[in-house]
């Protein structure tokens, strides 16, 4: 189980991970010398049962929000601390509000440096805190008063996570090819280029052949740790290091990942179900310019709003993303919204669609049928829009299916699969429809010509099937020919 830190600067979060695992999270000059947590830290508790649970510190303060936002990508747990001699703070605020748009549900509070006010004060807090959650994804978690100094209420915290990491259900890895989002990036002496950060789906080995995205690089692990251990795989739900041949480490950097090259699609427009705060004070209008921060990278993007309109205050609305430079994303990815001076969080919301087109809106049947729950539930709305041929690759890039799933899908959905260069699957009734009409076509065409050699095959497509390709109306056409 993966838990971050959360709060305001200076509430004790990273003098609560030693606590609970021995490790000091600030490990640069600068956090030693100023005392504060600049970048992430990571730490791990090995448990009784064997299970592990893996600590990512976060800087609570307002001039690092966007290492932050790198911390809390794929995490399960959040552990939230409010010191109880300042109660809530703004940071506290804004990192609750980034945890609920992530959609993060599992959690704990500690009210933290209880051994500073009276058990009064602590109360006010817990009474703050309960308020602040009640509108929040983590309403209802424990909220737990502790002190890092004297040990009070450490143990409980400590039961608290055992029991979560005890009741952590194992992401889902079948079927999925491998993602991993990186947040560190460094040389190791005899071994070369290392990355580092948490793996969002399927599963690596070593010698396996991988790619560097959005640049492409193509490369082979060498080597996987887990706690600094080496490791036979690394698989969804762990925080784990790859030890990456064939690329410098000047090539590779946070906000990169490491995937299979069959998910390797960069983007520049993403089609996205976008909430604004309630807190913002005005509209959000179309064509803003904003922080995009997706897993754990930070890139510039502008919100393109339908019909050029605006996003009122505590509403949301479907909208495409378009961003400066390539980005690496898949439907369901979480992100957040930033104002353009990295200022204060605008919202977030869910990637739909990563490989929007740039021509045309999609349609709000397309939309809708990507917004569905599971890959599976999309697939049976898309195959019911009339006139729809489903781009397999496509399909199966923007919801990370492998061969054989993808091929199971089909077949339990009874989908017709046409083409070779360029597969399309369409419901079976829509294929047959399809041969009926040709056959009826030809017939009156050699009633009405007896002496023409043949129709046009381009021009029939446009007639019949002009929702199909060339390659695909071709390969349906050969079908035809075979079984008559």
């Amino acid at each position: 189980m993966i838990v971050a830190t959360a709060g305001h600067i200076d509430h004790g979060k990273t003098l609560l991970v030693k606590t609970l695992t021995g490790v000091d999270t600030d490990r640069l000059p600068e956090e030693k010398a100023r005392g504060i947590s600049i970048d992430l830290g990571f730490a791990y508790w090995p448990l009784a049962d064997g299970g592990l649970i893996g600590f990512v510190d976060v800087p609570g303060h307002e001039r690092f929000i966007h290492n932050m936002l790198a911390g809390v990508c794929g995490i399960d747990f959040a552990l939230l601390a409010v010191a109880a001699d300042d109660g809530v703070m703004p940071q506290t605020v804004e990192h609750l509000q980034i945890l609920s748009l992530l959609g993060i549900r599992r959690g704990v509070v500690a009210i933290t440096k209880t051994d500073r006010v009276d058990p009064a004060r602590v109360a006010q807090v817990q009474t703050e805190v309960h308020a602040l959650l009640a509108d929040s994804s983590l309403a209802g978690i424990p909220l737990l008063p502790v002190s890092a100094v004297t040990g009070a209420g450490i143990e409980r915290l400590r039961e608290a996570l055992v029991a979560a990491a005890a009741g952590h259900a194992a992401r889902y890895r079948e079927g999925q090819h491998f993602r991993l989002a990186i947040d560190r990036a460094f040389t190791v002496a005899g071994s070369g280029t290392v990355v580092t950060g948490t793996v969002f789906n399927g599963e690596a080995r070593p010698g396996d052949r991988l790619v560097v995205s959005p640049r492409g690089v193509r490369v082979r692990v060498r080597g996987i740790q887990i706690r600094g251990n080496a490791a036979e795989r690394a698989q969804a739900g762990d925080r784990c290091a790859l030890n990456l041949a064939s690329i410098d480490v000047a090539d590779v950097a946070r906000g990169d990942w490491v995937l299979d090259e069959a998910v390797h699609a960069p983007s520049r427009r993403m089609d996205v179900r976008f909430t604004l705060l309630a807190t913002e004070r005005t509209a959000l209008a179309h064509w803003t310019p904003v922080h995009l921060h997706l897993a754990t990278a930070d890139v510039m993007a502008r919100v393109a709003i339908r019909g050029s309109g605006a996003i009122a205050p505590g509403t949301q609305a479907l909208v495409q993303l378009v961003i400066e430079a390539p980005i690496a994303a898949l439907n369901g990815d979480r992100f957040i919204l930033r104002d353009r001076s990295a200022g204060r969080t605008l919202g977030g919301g869910t990637v739909i669609d990563p490989l929007a087109q740039a021509r045309r809106r999609a349609s709000p049947a397309w939309l809708a049928a990507l917004e569905q729950a599971t890959p599976e539930a999309a697939l049976a709305d898309l195959l019911k829009i009339p006139g729809l041929a489903v781009d397999c690759a496509r399909f199966e890039t923007v919801f990370n299916l492998s061969a054989a799933r993808a091929a199971s899908m089909y077949q339990s959905f009874d989908a017709v699969i046409l083409g070779r260069a360029q597969r399309v699957a369409i419901a079976r009734a829509g294929a047959s429809a399809i041969r009926e009409n040709i056959l009826a076509r030809l017939g009156e065409f050699h009633r009405a010509q007896p002496q023409a050699p043949g129709i046009d095959i381009a021009a029939l497509r446009r007639e019949l099937a002009h929702g199909l390709s060339a390659d695909a109306f071709s390969f349906l056409l050969r079908d035809l020919a075979e079984t008559r």
